[in-house]
């Protein structure tokens, strides 16, 4: 551990260098995570794990996936998707 001996101002404008860069990356973070949206359409879903749009339909089919059909367009929520992916992944290596 280092001892530093210095003025006011110069601590002062540390402390205000710190925070702002602090709070930078609070804020580039936050703006990240609220683009995600909470819903996925299946293109999304299967470009998301890597697998095809037809997967993704067929795990819907299935009923592995939880998914509601708003028209013609299949919504799969995205906290769900992540849930059912975990367990379709247990299910593929168990015998």
């Amino acid at each position: 551990m280092k001892i530093i001996v210095t003025n006011q101002e110069d601590l002062e404008a540390l402390v205000k260098t710190s925070v702002v860069q602090s709070l930078d990356q609070y804020y580039k973070q936050k703006s990240r995570t609220e683009k995600q949206s909470t819903n996925l359409s299946v293109k999304e879903a299967a470009q998301l794990v890597k697998v095809s749009e037809l997967t993704i339909r067929n795990y819907i089919k299935k009923g592995l996936i939880k998914a509601d059909r708003i028209g013609n367009r299949i919504i799969i929520n995205r906290e769900k998707f992540e849930d059912s992916i975990k367990e379709v992944k247990s299910l593929k290596y168990r015998r």
